[in-house]
This record gives structure tokens, sequence and C-alpha cells, in this order.
């Protein structure tokens, strides 16, 4: 999938006012724990915006005297320190950096934005439960996969350590799989695990992300899209939409194009439609509140 395929950031981000500050990162984390988190100043915002090309980069958008911002970047250091490497994150005091802020074009802090090859990715703004920003991050590792960035970085500072329980070893094969863009293989590792241990959930949600990530490798956004509005009785271009959109964090669109498709059809392209829908619910999580509410509207269309 090619850079113009990123979704869409609602106007992009001009950050060459900021190509000329100086190269050197901040981080005032003195600790032996490895941590791949940054203060970060206009000096060093543009070597940040350049670790985009190796891994997405998370910017948030606050201010350390704000309670709410203080909290939410607590708990966003946590899970971006978790990914060993797989994320960085940048920590903004927009207050005393406004220039930052004014180039993501900021209307309030906290304000949390990915950048994945320099292009910007919003995330959400004002306060988020731990759950949901971790939901988000899985969809943000999905389109770094799609967009080939599936290695990892030093820290910032500390030591690097193992922050997660080695995985099975059916599951690191398919990981394996994955970072290498062999999806058959990550597919068939998962459906080994599975069959050694049907009940292994995250093996079963492990097949419908490889699956979403094979359907979604070579498909243009914007022609899916013009397909989809020119075909609105092509199954597959639906489908491929809804998966696009689901990549790119538009869960809520997604859901609802499946569900309106579903009132419509009978038999089994019905049953085709929700067996889709219900892959996407296990890949964005089933206790995810947007899986929720489409989960009851999915309901009344059917019963």
């Amino acid at each position: 999938m090619s850079e113009e395929n990123i979704p869409s950031t609602r106007g992009a981000v001009d950050l060459s006012a900021l190509a000329n500050q100086g190269p050197q990162a901040t981080d005032s984390a003195a600790s032996a724990a490895a941590s791949w988190t940054t203060n970060l100043d206009e000096a060093a915002f543009q070597q940040f915006v350049g670790l985009s090309q190796s891994v997405p980069a998370i910017v948030s958008l606050g201010s350390p005297r704000v309670q709410v911002s203080a909290d939410l970047d607590a708990v966003l250091r946590k899970l971006v320190d978790a990914k060993g490497g797989k994320f960085v994150l940048g920590l903004v005091d927009a207050e005393t950096y406004p220039q930052i802020a004014q180039a993501f074009q900021a209307q309030q802090i906290p304000m949390v934005v990915a950048l994945v090859k320099g292009q910007p990715v919003p995330l959400f703004q004002g306060p988020a439960a731990e759950e949901q920003i971790s939901q988000l991050f899985t969809q943000l590792e999905q389109l770094a996969v799609q967009q080939g960035l599936t290695g990892t970085i030093p820290p910032f500072s500390g030591t690097a350590t193992d922050t997660e329980p080695p995985l099975p070893p059916l599951h690191q094969k398919a990981v394996d799989a994955i970072d290498a863009g062999d999806y058959a293989a990550a597919e068939a590792a998962y459906l080994e695990a599975l069959n050694e241990k049907p009940n292994d959930h995250e093996a079963q949600v492990g097949v419908y992300q490889v699956r979403l990530l094979s359907r979604t490798q070579n498909l243009d956004l914007n022609k899916a899209r013009d397909l989809a509005a020119q075909n609105p009785e092509d199954l597959g271009a639906q489908l491929d939409v809804a998966d696009l959109d689901v990549i790119g964090g538009h869960v809520e669109d997604a859901f609802a194009r499946l569900v309106l498709l579903i009132s419509k059809l009978a038999d089994d392209d019905r049953e085709r439609v929700r067996r889709r829908l219900i892959e996407l619910y296990a890949v964005v999580g089933n206790t995810d509140p947007r899986v929720a509410a489409s989960r009851q509207k999915l309901a009344r269309v059917l019963f």
C-alpha cells in the first residue's frame, strides 16, 4: 500500500516550518528501565519526525500542568514502552512550544497524533481510557505493517529488556512471518496453533488480523472507494472499503457500512457479510465500545 493510501487526516500537516530546527532530542527521564518516550522541544521535533520512517511516531500535545494531560501521558508512556521499540512517543508541552501544536492544527489539548512515514494520522483528542488507546495502537500497528514499518528501534533511555512475556512458538512463528510480509505463512501458523488449542483466542484473532492484512495489502483506498460508490451492489467492493476503514481507524464507518449492507441482503450474501463483520469485531476487540454499539444495531437488523 502506497503512502497515498494512508487514511484521511482531515488536512495534512505542514511540518516544513520546523525542518531547520536542530536535531537534538531531550528526555528528562533518568531511569534504568528502557523507555521509548521522550520530551520534545522545537529543536528535537524534526528528528522525531524522521523516526516515523522506521516506526510509528506518536505525538502527545498537552501540558504537564494539566492533570488530565499528565494522566494521559502516563498511560501513553506505559503502552508505548511496552511495545519494546515498535512505537516511539514524543511528549510536547503545547503551552511552552505552541509552534508544534500549531503545526498539527490542534484545537484543544490533550491531542494525540501518530506519524507514519511523516504523514499524520489523528488518533484522538481529550482523555481516553487505557483499553481504548490499546485498541487504537493495535490498529496503528496494522497500518504500520501495511506501510512496511515492522522493525524496532533502540530506546531513548535505559536498557532494553523483555517488556512482554515470550510468545508461544507458533504465535512467534506467525509474528515473524508477518514481519516478513508472508501472510499465508502467518495464517498457517495461527491455524496450527488453533488446531493444537481450539480455544486459543489470541490465535483466532491473529487469523482474522492476518486475513485483513492480506486482503488489503494491494488495495488502493481511493480506487476502492470510487468502485464501491459506483457499484453499490458489488459486495466485494463494499467489503474492501470496510476492511480499509478498519485498517485506517474509521471503525464506526466500516461497521455502519456492513450493518446497512446486511439489512438489504438475504441468504448467502447476508451470511457472507455478517461473517466478515464478526471477524472485524474480533480484530477491533470485542470489548471495544464501538463493537458493542454496532452489535446492538446488527441485532436489530437480524432479528
